[in-house]
Parts: structure tokens; C-alpha cells; sequence
């Protein structure tokens, strides 16, 4: 496959597509209420679009002026290894670059080896300064 293979998408996922893509990248689950709730206070959102289909996405949240996060970079397997992280997290990057503010923070959680990833935009272990920490609310089936 080739790079104009995939079109990039500055727009908030529907909320199906976001909870397909999150289950179909290995992600974990959230609530479609939850999700009716969240995804229209994304500060910057890409999807990835192959065939007309969504295939990967990233967004950034938070307050607009002192905190952001990048949260939901997610690729599907079948289009993993071709770059599409990288994508993401340039755009990602580029939208950061000219909104955030002198003395702002970003923060993200890298799972795995995506730490990798997240070092070629800038990002930077905070341990053991600092170290992340996170609490959740279980999604119940056939929610």
C-alpha cells in the first residue's frame, strides 16, 4: 500500500467510529454515553481514512490554555507497521505548535513500546519526578 493510500481527516470521529476503532486497536472499552459526551470537547482530532473507511485516529483534550492531552491514537492491526502512528502524531504535533499556550502542558499515557513514538514529537518520561497515575470506571457489557 502505498502513502496516498490513506487521507487524513481533521474532524471528531463519530461516536461508532470512535468505539470501533478503540476496540478494534486493542484499546480499552468506553461507554457510547460516554463517548456522547466526550467527543465534543475535543480540543483537535485526526482520523485516518482508507478506502472511505476510518482506520486510525488521535485527539487532544483539555482546558484550551493550561493542560492538554493526547489521548486515543489508535490504528487498526491490518494497517499497523506503514506509519499511519506518525501521521497521527504530526498532526497532533502540528496543532500543539500553534495553540499552546507559553507555560502549557501536555501529558499522554504510552502503552507499551508507543513511548517510542511519542520521543520522536518532543515527549519525555516524567519519572521519577513525576509518575502517572489514572483510576477508572469499568465498562459493564451490553452497555
Amino acid at each position: 500500500m502505498h502513502d496516498t493510500d490513506y487521507q487524513l481527516l481533521l474532524q471528531t470521529p463519530s461516536i461508532a467510529t470512535y468505539l470501533a476503532l478503540r476496540k478494534g486497536a486493542g484499546l480499552s472499552a468506553k461507554s457510547e454515553a460516554g463517548a456522547a459526551r466526550g467527543l465534543p470537547n475535543s480540543l483537535f482530532s485526526v482520523q485516518v481514512i482508507h478506502q472511505g473507511e476510518p482506520v486510525g485516529m488521535g485527539r487532544v483534550i483539555g482546558d484550551g490554555g493550561c493542560h492538554y492531552q493526547v489521548v486515543d491514537i489508535a490504528v487498526l492491526p491490518a494497517h499497523q507497521g506503514r506509519g499511519l502512528g506518525k501521521r497521527i502524531m504530526a498532526e497532533i504535533k502540528a496543532f500543539l505548535d500553534a495553540e499552546l499556550p507559553e507555560g502549557g502542558y501536555v501529558s499522554l499515557i504510552a502503552d507499551g513500546q508507543a513511548d517510542q513514538l511519542y520521543a520522536q514529537f518532543g515527549f519525555k518520561h516524567t519519572a521519577p519526578r513525576s509518575v502517572g497515575m489514572a483510576m477508572h470506571k469499568p465498562v459493564q457489557a451490553g452497555r
